[in-house]
């Protein structure tokens, strides 16, 4: 299962502009592991996910994806072990209909006839949104938008699953039903959030970010008892851990 690993070794990206967005960044994250990286707007989240396929170039260090260094001819294998889901589904979306954006993925892989059309309604379905299948893109609500663009990365059945705010712009049922699709997927899971409720359910392990760099990495639990940790990365405990501000209950 080395495929499954990820792996970043003082990874470093600076923008065009000078912007240095993260300073040697490494760590380790195996098969299976479900892990959230969290951390204040601007500590580098969305930069750091963006490298695990190759969307960014890395400035210095390097990204690897089980046994191979994330390079412009391992580039091909990497994406079709890594299925990222943009934090702004409007990133991801972009053919006529629904069906045909789920469906370009698995048509990109050499799949044809049935197995692309049973990919397509399976990834349908997992996210709720089978009904929509003939409809544009652009005629969604948000989070309409957001769980199609989750469902073109489910239809190429990745090994490592990456995701940027996946929560963001779904109401409370389809927020459940992300919830319940994430316990499903067995394989490696890594995404940023600011819902620290879904981080404490689901990721076991949690790396904070702050300023570019890695300021803390460990068991979720132990990361949201460290207050100091918390008020120096500008950060707050998720709400099911925070007292009642009335009575000072839970």
């Amino acid at each position: 299962m080395s495929h499954h690993i990820v792996e970043l070794r003082n990874l470093r990206h600076v923008y065009p502009d000078g912007t240095v967005a993260l300073k040697e960044i490494s760590f380790r994250i195996t098969h299976g592991e479900s892990v959230a990286i969290i951390g204040a707007n601007g500590a580098g989240k969305s930069t750091l996910l963006l490298h695990l396929n190759g969307y960014l170039a890395a400035t210095g260090g390097e990204v690897r994806i089980g046994d191979y260094p994330l390079t412009k001819a391992t580039l091909p294998h990497v994406r079709r072990t890594v299925g990222m889901v943009f934090q702004e589904p409007d990133d991801q979306l972009f053919m006529p209909s629904v069906y045909e954006d789920v469906a370009f993925g698995p048509l990109n892989l050499g799949l044809t006839g049935l197995e692309v059309e049973r990919r397509v309604n399976d990834a349908l379905q997992r996210v709720g949104v089978g009904h929509l299948r003939e409809k544009a893109p652009y005629n969604l609500s948000g989070g309409e938008k957001k769980r199609v663009a989750i469902a073109t990365v489910l239809s190429m059945s990745p090994d490592i699953l990456v995701m940027d705010e996946p929560t963001s712009g779904l109401d409370p049922h389809a927020r459940r039903q992300l919830m319940r699709l994430l316990r499903e997927f067995n394989h490696t899971k890594i995404f940023t959030s600011h819902d620290l409720d879904m981080v404490l359910d689901l990721c076991p392990r949690t790396i904070v970010l702050h300023e570019g760099e890695v300021a803390a990495d460990g068991p979720t639990g132990d990361i949201f008892r460290d207050d100091d940790l918390l008020v120096r990365c500008r950060l707050e405990k998720p709400f099911s851990l925070q007292g009642c501000p009335i009575c000072g209950g839970r």
